[in-house]
């Protein structure tokens, strides 16, 4: 059946996805709330957005599952996943931007699935410091956010590669890493040989984080393409943010930040975000919380000023359903 969706340029779908199952440790599940009350919903409409707040996914939690130490808690992550993606399918229906307030890296994989009800073909934007290409067999952990990348392109926990049919979720092409800083050796040799795109941090910032930015988006041909952003906020250094799992010397600073976020927020073909790894456990003040809501308004706010210049149209898109899985 055919499906017309009319994109909606000024409506954000939120979507809280709260849980810590694929994580390091506990904490992240409490995310959607926290960023909820830093004022998130309030200054996106500030910054003109309609914001549908579609409420919370059941939360899904931390735990060690020793008892499968190559991908812990994989049926309660594939729940949780299941449970988020028929949200985001009725969000990408009404033609909103879906936004969505998780914990996890996983939780890309369910927004994209979702788009992927409407869209035949979605690219991939990894802004992360982490390449997330462990599988089960390389994983130093176990835990499944660890194979983030990996899950898209077949590589991943066999319960995640299947969860949506048949793999791949999005082709190696259609994937590009940005701010890349942490590469285990398997990762390393896995992306000498792959055609996934990838910015080094230091690369960007050697050129400059926001031109570095806009050169992806052309590279991608994200003004032809459809896409969703993966935005993973220990992507900045620990001496910025530190509210998060997994933190590290270097990286991006706030500002630096800022800049990526603003380009990849303001093109056109954006079908959606999801924030993750923000540790409210870790930010006992809420500053960690308020940053990234501040972060996401004026990417947004930037993203409406682009929006109404004379030369930026933002199309309908008829889409078929049901054969949109395919990845070809």
């Amino acid at each position: 059946m055919a499906v017309r969706i009319v994109r909606q340029p000024r409506k954000i779908a939120l979507i809280g996805a709260p849980s810590s199952a694929a994580a390091f440790a506990p904490g992240l599940e409490k995310a959607p709330v926290a960023l909820r009350a830093a004022g998130l919903v309030e200054k996106l409409q500030a910054a003109g957005y309609e914001v549908a707040d579609m409420g919370d996914c059941p939360p899904r939690f931390f735990a060690e599952d020793d008892e499968h130490p190559r991908a812990r808690n994989a049926a309660v992550v594939v729940a949780g996943l299941n449970d988020l993606r028929l949200q985001v399918e009725l969000a990408v229906k009404s033609g909103a931007i879906v936004l969505v307030l998780g914990g996890e890296c996983v939780q890309t994989l369910a927004l994209v699935a979702g788009a992927r009800r409407y869209y035949k073909h979605v690219n991939l934007l990894w802004l992360d410091r982490d390449a997330d290409l462990n599988t089960p067999a390389t994983t130093p952990s176990g835990r499944l956010d660890g194979m983030g990348v990996a899950h898209f392109i077949g590589r991943g926990a066999a319960e995640l590669v299947r969860f949506l049919g048949e793999p791949p979720l999005v082709r190696e092409p259609d994937i590009t890493l940005f701010g890349v800083e942490r590469l285990d050796p398997p990762e390393r040799e896995f992306l000498d040989k792959s055609p996934i795109r990838r910015v080094l941090a230091v690369d960007a910032q050697r050129k400059g984080v926001g031109a570095a930015a806009e050169q992806t988006l052309r590279d991608m041909h994200a003004d032809t393409r459809d896409y969703v952003l993966h935005f993973d906020v220990d992507v900045m250094a620990q001496e910025e943010f530190g509210a998060v799992n997994v933190p590290g010397s270097g990286g991006f600073g706030r500002n630096e930040t800022r800049e990526a976020l603003r380009a990849f927020v303001s093109g056109k073909n954006l079908l959606g975000m999801a924030v993750a790894q923000y540790n409210p456990d870790k930010d006992p003040d809420g500053s960690g919380a308020r940053l990234i809501v501040d972060m996401l308004a004026e990417a947004f706010a930037a993203r409406a000023e682009a929006l109404s210049r004379p030369a930026a149209e933002v199309p309908s898109a008829e889409t078929t359903e049901g054969a949109s899985h395919s990845a070809s």
